[in-house]
């Protein structure tokens, strides 16, 4: 029984912190998550270097990463200039993003959900002609900060539409972390109708605590997929009062727990975490790792 773990840390987990960091510790963070047995790392984003000034050095980090491991390596690629710039990197994965919701749609890259995609098609055309995989991430799916709960037929339609241009599989980002397990259920009981199981992967974040929860619902309907920060680094700059991801502390001790194998060394993982509270100077909230962290102290 094989769970692929999205290690969203370097990306998604960083991007929103003040404090700056630097090239050399987001390279060693990456390489004490591959020592800790991650195999599929979403490192950095293409972006406009105003837009996020914490992920303006994507080409730099990139060069130092070690590309002859055996880790699928990806990066969020919101135009076709940041695809180019992944392409070059030497990514043989990207990920595109939009979400449900116009207005989160708009405040987080200032396009309509149509525009956002129509952007994409490009990015789809180009990709295919250079046998790069391209994961679509599809945010707000059960609730949105700004318009309220998501019709799950929303969510049915723009996943579809994703699929269609070539998405190998789409990420359903509970982006605000106020789903509950019945919401998830309910969502995934439409989508399962009409996508595979393997075509959908999870990404909650664990604001109310529901993180675990929502992926034991989701893994009992068959979603093999979820995404994860490691010590429950991230959240959304344009979700006020979103916690962090989903901790991949949370989530690996979780499965194990569960008979499930994930190949990640939880003490090799707690590193990479600790390393990175140092860091950013603040005290990560993974309830696993800071159990771990307790008992080290003891």
């Amino acid at each position: 029984m094989e769970v692929k773990i999205t290690e969203v840390g370097p990306r998604d987990g960083l991007q929103n912190e003040k404090r700056p960091v630097s090239t050399e510790i987001k390279v060693e963070y990456i390489r004490l998550l591959v020592k800790a047995g991650l195999k599929h790392i979403e490192a950095t984003s293409f972006v406009k270097k105003d837009a996020i000034p914490q992920l303006a050095d994507a080409a730099e980090v990139s060069a130092q990463l070690n590309w002859n491991h055996s880790v699928q390596y990806s990066a969020l690629t919101p135009n076709t200039k940041g695809y180019e710039g992944a392409k070059k990197a030497g990514y043989k994965e990207v990920a595109v993003f939009t979400a449900t919701s116009e207005t989160f749609t708009k405040k987080n890259i200032n396009r309509t959900i149509s525009e956002s995609i129509e952007g994409f098609k490009e990015i789809f055309r180009l990709a295919k002609e250079d046998g790069i995989q391209v994961r679509g991430y599809v945010s707000t799916v059960i609730d949105c900060p700004y318009e309220g709960r998501i019709n799950p037929e929303k969510v049915l339609e723009i996943s579809k539409t994703l699929l269609d241009l070539g998405a190998y599989e789409i990420s359903l980002g509970e982006t605000i972390g106020t789903g509950v397990p019945t919401e998830v259920e309910r969502l995934l009981e439409l989508l399962l109708k009409h996508i595979p199981a393997n075509k959908l992967a999870g990404h909650f974040h664990d604001t109310y605590g529901m993180a675990i929860a929502n992926v034991e619902k989701a893994f009992s309907m068959g979603i093999r997929s979820f995404d994860s920060s490691s010590g429950g680094l991230g959240g959304c700059p344009y979700a006020k009062g979103a916690a962090g991801n989903l901790a991949t502390e949370d989530l690996v001790y979780f499965l194990e727990k569960s008979g499930v194998p994930t190949g990640i060394q939880p003490d090799l993982l707690w590193e990479a975490s600790a390393y990175m509270e140092k860091a950013i100077l603040r005290e990560l909230q993974s309830r696993t790792y800071l159990a771990t962290k307790k008992k080290k102290e003891a």
